[in-house]
């Protein structure tokens, strides 16, 4: 399987950096098997930092390999349970099992209305994975150990003219 991972920096060694803010799936490293996902985020992340570059970098990991020797967490769409364990991350308060990998949709900027609404109580959970249910998700893996980082190979940055 081919992941990429965006940002404003080549990642050629990944790590776990602690984040100053609360993510959908915890402070881990972020990837996707979407390449115009990783490049939208490199934009994001670029604008934001004003430093760097855009580079979308690119890894292959061996997903039967991988999945067999270490804990995964998979959500297969906006269900409850993904609801749950991505508002306890967003609001820092997730105290459950630790994965090594977590897969599942992203609750990215086309979406971040419908959380908001949900989150301040607006929405009640079935009308949030109702409306979750009709948007475009892209998906992510996320490697939350140093085992799981060591699945990933990186083969290099995607060539700016493709993103």
């Amino acid at each position: 399987m081919i992941l990429y991972h965006g940002g404003n920096v080549v990642v050629s060694e990944p790590r776990l950096i602690h984040q100053n803010r609360f993510l959908d799936f915890g402070s881990s490293f972020y990837t996707t098997t979407n390449k115009t996902q990783a490049a939208a985020f490199a934009e994001k992340v670029y604008r934001r930092r004003k430093k760097g570059g855009k580079i979308v970098n690119i890894y292959t990991f061996d997903e039967q390999q991988a999945f067999s020797r270490y804990s995964i967490l998979r959500f297969d769409g906006p269900d409850e349970s993904w609801l749950n364990f991505v508002s306890e991350n967003r609001s820092g308060n997730y105290k459950g099992k630790l994965y090594d990998f977590i897969y599942g949709p992203v609750a990215n900027d086309d979406v971040y209305t419908t959380f908001a609404l949900y989150t301040a109580g607006v929405l009640k959970k079935e009308q949030t994975i109702d409306a979750l249910k009709i948007k475009k998700l892209y998906n992510q893996l996320v490697l939350t150990s140093k085992q799981a980082l060591s699945c990933l190979k990186f083969i290099g940055v995607l060539p700016k003219e493709e993103f």
